[in-house]
């Protein structure tokens, strides 16, 4: 597929997802967040809608989170926006040279990523940052899409084992060979797949894993000093 066509599908798959309203408990967390905030947001506009993938459309690296946080991506329209692990995620690109600055506030504050694409295994804000089976269900062809767009992907890294077992699904749906015994979840470790991407597995950036401990910087960081080195 040529580059401007690549560009162009990924934006019209985006289109799909900020218009989607298939999962009715999503669409009524996400709207029920905007009209109730925590204090430090009220009078503050929420996007409270489904977020599309984000990043380079030609990027070789693609990221895997769980889903939106309620007062983070939900709030300001991006992913791993507005909230701590978002301060994690971004600050380790901006260090490996894939975003052109360490901090994600909101949509226009002039983020660029460079051969880096963000997205998620369920694209609306879930209750307790939980969804259910079947809203994994619904959410997964827009991954699947992803991956079947992307050829040029050469590394994957997921950001929990939820993400982890997500993007292996979506993998399989598109086409890709899985390997057999299927690959295990931990953090740091990285497998090549049949088709010769890497598949990097990390803790997911959250307060509870990282306030813990479970996740420290230099671990995190680790994944993706690897990732570039890869590239």
């Amino acid at each position: 597929m040529a580059i401007d066509d690549l560009a162009k599908a990924l934006s019209q798959a985006n289109t799909r997802i900020v218009q989607c309203r298939r999962c009715p408990r999503l669409v009524r967390w996400r709207e029920t967040c905007a009209k109730a905030p925590p204090r430090r947001y009220h009078g503050v506009k929420y996007w409270a809608k489904p977020l599309a993938g984000f990043g380079d459309p030609h990027a070789q690296l693609l990221i895997v989170g769980l889903a939106p946080a309620a007062n983070g991506g939900n709030r300001t329209g991006r992913m791993f926006t507005g909230d701590r692990s978002g301060d994690w995620l971004y600050g380790a690109l901006h260090t490996f040279g894939f975003a052109n600055q360490p901090t994600s506030q909101h949509c226009d504050d002039g983020l660029e990523l460079t051969n880096c694409y963000i997205t998620a295994a369920v694209h609306c804000a879930p209750p307790l940052n939980k969804p259910t089976l079947i809203e994994f269900e619904r959410c997964r062809p827009f991954l699947v899409h992803e991956l079947k767009l992307m050829r040029q992907l050469r590394v994957v890294v997921v950001l929990g084992k939820i993400a982890f077992d997500s993007f292996l699904k979506a993998y399989k749906e598109a086409g890709r060979t899985i390997l057999n015994p299927r690959p295990k979840f931990g953090h740091g470790i990285a497998t090549v797949l049949p088709d010769g991407v890497t598949l990097i597995c990390s803790y997911h950036p959250s307060q509870q894993n990282t306030f813990t401990g479970k996740l420290t910087q230099p671990m995190f960081y680790q994944v993706f000093d690897y990732a570039k080195s890869l590239l």
